[in-house]
């Protein structure tokens, strides 16, 4: 899975990046800081199972904290986007093709309206970010449609010529951006392209760009720097005009600033919540106390939460569906090491027990006999579907 970070310039990519992952990565206030993708491993949270089991657990992976276990995911900064990066505009077909692999994408919106359409400073409200939600899609759609309409004429005739499938045909093209055979019939029914693809028009292709985007890279908002005075008018107004999404609001800079503060050990902070303890007050400056302050009085309590945390397990769990599974060596709980509960997979909807058997390692998926669901002791098969937080033993000959 790779989820891939976009926004116009300094819409606080970058930032909401370094608060995913605390990679060390340059945050200025001025277009064009990331001049290059980079990868880094953020972490969705659950609910542990230890709980259930009254055990604690020692993740291989990843981490956890008072029952709330942190799976890691791929996570991509994508450079700024700008009207015409469809065309290369600032390296924009480079930054675009960055994304064909992801599976669904961040739209990082700098909901107090302090930057204009390039990312240069403007005074706080001035700027309309529901510009910024069109700006991108229409960025995407036409990415999109300039690789559907690549040798488009040549396409058609070979079709016609080798009477072939327009579907399996089209999936086969378009293969690089995760587009399957069931999404091309999916939306060719619904766009009702019954006819020669030949005859589409323009507009239809548009269309079927379109849907087919929407499809294969999935969006969730961030209405980052939600801190920033005024800000609420245009979160209220962003769900309004796009009720379709989800918008949920952030504050990356304040996630940024609790979890180094937690870091180094200033505070308890677990990532999600809407609280922190400090743990020793005369170790903090009176800048970092008006700081915190300022978090806890002017996001935490307004919010809930910095948001961060929620937009990546909205992304993971509601966007794709995905559902956590652990996988073990016995009844106890653990691998040949002793480690308890020390894996924790995310898996696809509809994942069968002998899909997580090939996951944890491919001789286990060859030599599967059975497996058993260790919180109701029931023996299933390998066509058993698996639901979110299963704890599964696998049986191998």
């Amino acid at each position: 899975m790779l989820i891939a970070v976009v926004a116009k310039p300094s819409a606080g990519k970058s930032t909401f990046f370094k608060a995913a992952t605390l990679a060390e990565v340059e945050i200025a206030p001025h277009p064009f800081t990331t001049i290059k993708s980079q990868e880094g491993v953020a972490f969705v949270k659950i609910q542990c199972v230890d709980k259930e089991f009254n055990i604690k657990c020692n993740p291989k992976y990843g981490y956890c904290v008072n029952n709330n276990r942190f799976i890691p995911v791929k996570l991509m900064d994508v450079p700024g986007l700008i009207e015409g990066s469809h065309l290369g505009e600032g390296l924009g077909l480079e930054f675009l093709n960055d994304i064909r692999e992801a599976d669904v994408l961040i739209h990082i919106i700098d909901i107090s309206g302090s930057t204009d359409e390039r990312g240069n400073p403007v005074p706080a409200l001035s700027h309309n970010p529901l510009e910024d939600v069109k700006f991108l899609e229409n960025e995407l759609d036409f990415w999109y449609l300039g690789i559907l309409k690549k040798g488009w004429d040549k396409f058609t005739k070979q079709i016609k010529q080798e009477n072939l499938n327009i579907k399996k045909a089209l999936a086969k093209q378009l293969s690089g951006l995760k587009i399957t055979e069931e999404i091309i019939e999916q939306v060719i029914k619904k766009l009702k392209l019954l006819h020669d693809p030949k005859d589409w028009s323009e507009e239809d292709l548009m269309n079927l760009a379109r849907e087919l985007r929407k499809i294969t890279k999935p969006m969730i908002i961030a209405a980052n720097k939600i801190d920033v005075q005024g800000s609420k008018m245009y979160l209220d107004k962003l769900r309004q005009e796009f009720p379709d999404y989800i918008i949920i609001p952030c504050s990356a800079e304040s996630e940024v600033a609790l979890r180094e503060a937690a870091k180094h050990k200033l505070i308890n902070y677990v990532p999600g919540e809407d609280n922190f303890a400090i743990i020793d007050e005369d170790k903090l400056t009176l800048n970092q106390l008006r700081a915190l302050h300022f978090i806890k009085e002017d996001v935490l309590e307004k919010y809930g939460t910095t948001g961060v945390q929620d937009v990546l397990n909205y992304a993971v769990f509601n966007l794709l569906k995905y559902i956590a599974v652990f996988p073990v060596e016995n009844a106890h709980l653990t691998d040949s090491s002793g480690n308890i509960l020390p894996d924790c997979f995310l898996m696809s909807p509809n994942s069968k027990a002998i899909d997580l058997a090939y996951q944890v390692h491919t001789d286990i998926g060859k030599n599967f006999v059975k497996a058993i669901n260790i919180k109701n002791k029931q023996v299933i098969g390998k066509d058993h579907i698996l639901r979110n937080l299963d704890v599964i033993e696998i049986k191998t000959n």
